[in-house]
């Protein structure tokens, strides 16, 4: 695999926790229901969407543009090659005046940012397309610093340190973890590690591999209990680390690793939970059936998660 392996990405989707944070809003189980259904489907498109446009853009390029006279170049080549030359940037290399495909530099954010000239379209498409994916970048970092802030101070600092901890307290403590966290993330994203697809797709990956067993086994198996899944959480996250620091240069250079790459069946780092989400599951069945049986209340409380009372 070049790019995320498509199950890695589905399952880390459902166990992101500021994406089900989301379904906490609708007043309901019905409107719940409904809402996680039209969020499946607008998911859909866009994983079907994001590869057809990126398709199509190929297509234009080695069909249209490649073989045209350097005269006769469409214009938003030479206008996106002002904005910045990183872009995009064609050079007459063999003087032909016929562009060759080597000829010709395009960089990755080029393709969303250009499609819609490249369409037909006006400048204002553009503009609001790039204005789409800064609101989209915003408002999934806003949410994980939240997820990240809330988190720290109620789950691990008042349920496991501090019970008493009055409410101001708390939230004191969670606006200070959500600035520690804000600036450790803008320092490590300044390092730049590996180009945004990765750091992105790494991040489903270790999400599927930590958290979707548990979640899963503990919402539809009653068998499954507490511990075992906090073994099974850090069991795949540790998997998939593991394969990362062994085959990612950067990760590689951190810890000094040397030697050749050596990937498991072909699969690049960047769809590391693979690895991580099967033994997670393994982790937390064999866990289970090796420990006690969970107590009857938690047993009713499964049955609540899956079974809601409410009849709206």
């Amino acid at each position: 695999f070049t790019g995320p392996e498509p199950g890695t990405t589905s399952v880390g989707t459902a166990a992101l926790r500021h994406i089900l944070m989301r379904y906490y809003t609708p007043p309901s189980v019905r409107e719940t229901r409904e809402s996680v259904t039209w969020s499946l489907v607008f998911i859909v498109l866009l994983y079907i969407t994001a590869p057809a446009l990126a398709v199509l853009v190929k297509y234009e390029v080695f069909h249209n543009l490649v073989g045209m006279r350097f005269d006769q170049l469409p214009g938003w080549i030479a206008a996106w090659s002002r904005v910045d030359p990183g872009l995009i940037s064609v050079t007459d290399v063999n003087r032909d005046n016929i562009l060759q495909l080597g000829e010709m530099t395009l960089s990755g954010d080029i393709i969303v940012l250009a499609t819609p000239e490249i369409a037909g379209l006006p400048f204002v498409v553009t503009g609001l397309v790039a204005a789409g994916g800064l609101a989209a970048a915003l408002s999934t970092a806003d949410g994980l610093l939240l997820t990240i802030a809330s988190a720290l101070s109620h789950d691990v600092y008042f349920r496991m340190i501090d019970p008493t901890a009055a409410t101001a307290r708390r939230v004191t403590l969670s606006k200070v973890v959500l600035l520690i966290m804000a600036l450790a993330a803008a320092y490590l994203a300044a390092q730049k590690p590996a180009d945004i697809l990765f750091l992105v797709s790494a991040a489903f990956s270790f999400a599927a591999a930590s958290l979707f067993p548990a979640l899963t086994l503990g919402i539809f198996w009653k068998r499954a209990n507490g511990t075992a899944a906090a073994v099974g959480m850090l069991a795949g996250l540790g998997t998939s680390f593991y394969y990362m620091v062994m085959t990612q240069p950067w990760l590689r250079g951190v810890f000094g690793v040397s030697g050749p790459i050596e990937l498991w069946w072909g699969i690049q780092p960047i769809s590391a939970g693979v690895f991580g989400v099967p033994v997670g599951f393994a982790v937390i069945v064999i866990g289970s059936l090796l420990g006690p049986r969970p107590r009857r209340p938690v047993q009713d409380f499964v049955d609540s998660l899956r079974f809601p009372r409410s009849r709206s």
